[in-house]
């Protein structure tokens, strides 16, 4: 059985009984990064157990051997932070585990998308998520285009370093768009800038430096 667990995106409270429960007695943890699971299960004092390394660069690799051993035993997936399988390889492992019969269960908690969203102040009803944004403009315009086309707010992930540019694009291509941007969710130096494409643009490039993780949302509702 493989249990998708969803753990911290920043704030180390964030995190459900049910997944420490499962993180307790699954029989082994498969994560993207091991080092840092192992400093997270330390801190919610787990057992020390096997981890098996689940990534970009060796997923193909890996996965045949966690398919043989998720066929007798119980596995818990988890990300670096948030719910795993949203922006990560974590999808093929749970595609897999579908098509070999596996048992798959999720444990829900955080995830950036969702907490963006609800704070955001833009509509819920429908959105579009799509990872990270592209770089290229034209790109970038499609996926824009393609938001305000199904009347979705668009999310997604982006760079601190090239937020700035990003938001400057969309404001050149899009100027009635209404953008939100959320920094560091959960984290102390969390903030929401939120106005007209042209307002936050004029906010980000005010800013000496921008750190932390970024999720934009886009709407033209």
């Amino acid at each position: 059985m493989l249990f998708i667990v969803s753990t911290p995106i920043g704030n180390l409270k964030d995190i459900t009984l049910r997944a420490v429960e499962t993180l307790k007695s699954a029989d082994f943890i498969i994560a993207e990064n091991p080092a840092h699971s192992s400093r997270l299960l330390q801190h919610y004092q787990i057992p020390k157990k096997k981890i098996i390394q689940f990534a970009e660069h060796n997923e193909h690799k890996a996965l045949p051997n966690i398919i043989s051993q998720l066929s007798t035993a119980n596995g818990a997936l988890i990300t670096d932070a948030g719910t795993p399988g949203i922006s990560d390889p974590g999808f093929r492992l749970v595609r897999a585990c579908v098509e070999a019969g596996i048992k798959v269960v999720p444990i829900p908690g955080p995830s950036a998308v969702i907490a963006a969203l609800s704070a955001a102040g833009l509509p819920t009803d429908r959105f579009l998520f799509v990872g990270f944004l592209p770089r290229k403009e034209n790109s970038l315009i499609k996926t824009v285009r393609l938001a305000k086309e199904t009347a979705s707010t668009l999310i997604g992930y982006d760079s601190p370093f090239r937020i700035a540019k990003t938001v400057e694009l969309i404001a050149k291509n899009f100027p009635e768009a209404k953008v939100v941007v959320a920094r560091e969710l959960t984290k102390v130096y969390e903030e929401f800038i939120r106005g007209t494409a042209e307002q936050v643009s004029t906010d980000l490039k005010s800013k000496r430096t921008i750190k932390g993780e970024i999720t934009i949302l886009i709407s033209f509702k």
